[in-house]
Parts: C-alpha cells; structure tokens; sequence
C-alpha cells in the first residue's frame, strides 16, 4: 500500500502473466515429437535386427567367423585345459567344422604338444622389490591328417601382457592377472583358429 492510497484500501492482486497463444500448443508438439523420434529408433533397430537375421539365415558370417578347409577335427587339449575348453566352444559357435572324438575319424588332428602359463619379473623398485611383471601364454602344437600328412609343422603362440606390481593394490593385482590371462587365452583361440583357416589340403606343410 502506497502513501496515497486511503486508510484501509486494498490494492487488488497483480494479474499473473499471460501466456502466449500457441504455447501449450507448442509444449505438447514438442512431446508429440519426441515421442516420434523415439519411435523411429526403434523402427530403425528392429530393422538393423532383422536385416542381420536375414543375413544370418541367407548364409552372411559375420565377422570373427573362419570358414576351416575340412569337416572334422580332434582337438588333442588336455582335458581340464581352458583353452581347449574355449577352442572347443568356440569352433562350435564360429565354424560349421565338426569336433569328433577319436583321431582316426577326423580329416585334421589338432596335436598340443604343450600348453603354459609364466610369469617373470621383469623391473624392480629402487629398493630391489618387483615393480612389473610380464604375464606369458605359450601353445605349442601342429596339425596333420593322423598319419604321415602335416599340414601345421609343430609351431608354437606365444602371448605376452604386463601388470603392475605395486604393493598396495594386491587384490586389484590378482583380479587383473585373471583378466589378462582370460584375454590371452582369447587371443590365442582366434590365432589358432586363424592358422587352421589357412591349411591346405591339397598342400601338405613341408617346413622342416
């Protein structure tokens, strides 16, 4: 209340603003929008989605897949071998190469001579203590027809990662080595896979 005005008047309330015409309109437009571009996407992955079935089923291998040269295959893992455990699993998954369980049924014998995990230090502290590791997988191996025929001469991956020491963090340590070896032992699978993809049937590996 303002000097001017008389004792006991009341000053009516200020009007709130007024909105602008087509304001709401333009809100719910805005949803309405929204809403539409939401739906697109998802037109647009169930498309990308059943584009990739179509693919799948007109016989499109996606990438990672390997096409192997022969039908069969021993795989000579030992049995409580992870890799081998891997190697199998994924041969199922990524080739329409059958495993088989006795040499003598296979067209290709996958012969591990050797499978092993190391570790070495590899730098010290000022203080003589170990600063970094060197993390190692090694498959040695080779693949022939079960008899006089090598098609892999004895061959040997090996895979190499490095971890840190550092003494404060030994559970995160242990959790990485886990993790760097499960890594490796991808790795190796799709090397292997690859060496297999590239045998010749018709071209025996004469490598001494």
């Amino acid at each position: 209340m303002s000097s001017s005005d008389p004792v006991g008047f009341i000053r009516p309330a200020a009007p709130a603003p007024a909105v602008a015409a087509g304001t709401e309109v333009t809100a719910a437009a805005a949803v309405t929008a929204a809403r539409g571009v939401d739906s697109r996407r998802r037109l647009w992955l169930g498309a990308g989605l059943m584009a990739a079935a179509g693919l799948g089923g007109c016989g499109f291998r996606l990438r990672g897949t390997a096409d192997l040269p022969f039908t069969t295959l021993y795989a000579g893992f030992t049995p409580n071998s992870e890799i081998g455990a891997l190697f199998r699993r994924e041969l199922v998954r990524r080739t329409r190469t059958r495993l088989v369980d006795r040499p003598e049924n296979a067209e290709v014998v996958l012969q591990v001579l050797s499978e092993n995990r190391e570790k070495d230090t590899v730098a010290y502290s000022g203080v003589g203590r170990p600063r970094l590791y060197e993390l190692r997988q090694r498959l040695y191996f080779r693949a022939y027809d079960g008899g006089d025929i090598e098609y892999i001469a004895p061959s040997e991956i090996i895979l190499r990662r490095d971890i840190s020491a550092a003494d404060n963090q030994l559970t995160a340590r242990v959790d990485e080595e886990v993790i760097l070896f499960r890594d490796m032992q991808d790795d190796m699978v799709s090397q292997l896979l690859r060496r297999l993809e590239a045998i010749r049937l018709d071209r025996p590996d004469t490598s001494d």
